[in-house]
Order: C-alpha cells, then structure tokens, then sequence
C-alpha cells in the first residue's frame, strides 16, 4: 500500500513539471530571424547604422518651394494685354485665371505689374491693381503706390488726387515721403504751385523729411515767382549735402552732390531730377576721382590744424548718429 502511494506520488510530481515545462519552456526556432522590410524609396530614406533604412515623410511645417511663378505672371501679362478696356471683360478674364487656384497668386499678381511697370503699359497696371483690391488682395502702401504713379503717368489727375486724398487720411502719421515726393512733382510738371505749397507745408507739419529732389523743386517755384526771401530760407533750412552715396557695380561709392544735383542751374522739370534721384549707373570713373579728392582735401586739413578737425569730427559722428537714429540719414 505504501508502495502504491509513493509511486502515484512520484507520478504525479513528474506530470507536474510535465505541466511547468509546457508552460514556461521557451519556443525552440529553428529558422533564423528575418528583419521587417519597410517600402521605402531610395530619395526619401537614411541609412542607419543598427536599425537599417527607415522611411523619411515631409515636414509639415514647412512650406514647399513655389515654382512656376515666372511663367504664369507671364502668362498673366499676355492675358491683360490681349484685353479691351471694358471693366466687365478685364475682371472676367481675370477671375476665369484665378479659377482654379487654392489661394490668390499674389505673387504673380506682383511680378506681372513688375513687368507692366517696366513696359509702361500704365492702363493695364490701373486695371490690375483695381481688380486686385477688389478682391481684398495687396492692401499694402506698395501697392496703392504703384496705383498711385500709374494715374499720375497716364494723365489722370482727379483719380490721383482721390487716391492721395484717401491715403493721407487714413494714414496721416505714417506716409511714406515717396507719396509726397509724388504728388509734389505731380504739381511740378503742371505748375500747380499752391497745391504744391499745400503739400509740402503738410510735409512740414508731419516733420518728414524732404529729400534733395523736393527742396530743389520747390525752391524753383519760389525763385520763378520771385519770393527770394522764402528761398534763401528754404536753402538755409535744407542746406543741400555736399556728398552722396551710390551704390556702382556693387560698390559704396561716395559721390559730389554737383554731380548729382545742380541748385543753381536746375530750372528743368522733375522728370530730369527723378532721373538724377534713381539713377545708380554713373560712371566709376568721375566716383573715383571724387573719392581721391576728398581724400586729398582731407588729408590738407588735417595738415593744417588735426586737434580743432578731431573736434569738429567727433561733433559731427554724434550729430550724425542722432540724425541717422532718428530716421533720417542719408542712406
């Protein structure tokens, strides 16, 4: 009896660990472990030293590179100029360009009036920048500039004077002094001398600064109708620089303002001094002999008295800075 019980007992400690080892065996493998391929391209994928290739997915946040902008603002010129004047024919045309666009091109929009802009078709920039801003597109003082010279250049004076009347309302503190340098030659070309006196007073009023262009200008309608007192105060108020700085063939180039600017003899119209203003292709040769002799005087009046120059130098760096940190350097 004792014997039959110790063998039932040993059998059924042996099924036991029978049990325990099916349970907590491990797995016996015989093939070896492959490694989980991944569809990938060989453009979008890195290398890595212990996992192998992974895939690479575009990041969101940044935006991708906008291509083909030259030829549709091309495309958009050849429309508007393939166009009548009629309003309803323009913007349809316009719109039917736009169809298919998830935004507004306002790139495009802005390098087809570049191109109008160089080609001078100011009707076709007019009509651009209207339907532009009709849209609630370009609100910016870019823009309502480029509008702005187009009514001027094509002759449409009310329209432009609508405009700068708008602008200067809403924007009383902050207009940019090319608005007034505008409008003053405008008035210029026309001989409209109280309109231009009313804007350059306006100008003074909102202590903007005027550039030599405007002072030249208006300076010339007080020696043509014979106010010499208010333009010896003008010239005295806005002396006229004695150097300016161009930049030519990617040089800082330091150039004499006469070369620039005659205040003596400039009885011309501000067509030929908004050339001399934007012109920067003046020849290196005349900047370059200037430049020896500045440098030639300069050195004479440092021979004649260096301690009162040093001063005279060191008043003028801080009157300088002052003027150019308050916004109106000469740059």
């Amino acid at each position: 009896m004792t014997h039959f019980i110790a063998q039932a007992s040993l059998s059924s400690s042996s099924a036991s660990c029978r049990m325990l080892t099916l349970i907590y065996s491990f797995p016996v493998i015989s093939k070896r472990i492959e490694s989980v391929k991944f569809s990938w391209c060989a453009s979008s994928s890195v290398e890595c030293a212990a996992k192998g290739p992974r895939p690479r997915y575009p990041r969101v946040w940044k935006t991708k590179k906008r291509i083909g902008t030259i030829s549709k603002a091309a495309k958009l010129v050849d429309c508007v100029k393939g166009l009548s004047n009629v309003k309803e024919e323009v913007y349809g045309a316009l719109d039917s360009f736009i169809a298919w666009e998830l935004e507004f091109p306002l790139i495009t929009v802005k390098k087809a009036l570049k191109t109008l802009e160089n080609q001078r078709e100011w009707k076709r920039i007019i009509q651009l920048t209207k339907w532009m801003l009709s849209k609630g597109q370009g609100r910016t003082m870019g823009s309502y500039f480029t509008l702005l010279n187009a009514l001027a250049e094509d002759g449409r004076l009310d329209e432009a004077e609508e405009l700068w009347n708008k602008l200067f309302s809403q924007h009383l503190e902050s207009m940019p002094r090319v608005f007034f340098h505008k409008m003053i030659s405008l008035y210029y070309d026309r001989a409209m001398h109280n309109k231009l006196f009313e804007v350059f007073a306006d100008m003074e009023e909102l202590r903007v600064q005027p550039n030599t262009a405007i002072v030249t200008m208006v300076g010339n309608v007080f020696h043509e109708l014979g106010m010499l007192d208010k333009y010896e105060k003008l010239m005295k108020k806005y002396p006229p620089p004695k150097w300016e700085y161009r930049y030519i063939k990617g040089k800082r180039v330091r150039i004499r303002s006469k070369y620039l600017y005659e205040n003596g003899n400039s009885n011309n119209g501000s067509s030929e001094l908004d050339k001399m203003e934007h012109s920067s292709t003046k020849p290196l040769e005349e900047a370059e002999i200037t430049s020896e002799d500045s440098r030639l005087e300069d050195d004479e009046e440092m021979s004649e008295d260096p301690d009162e120059i040093l001063d005279d130098e060191c008043m003028s760096k801080e009157s300088n800075f002052e003027h150019d940190f308050m916004g109106f350097g000469q740059l």
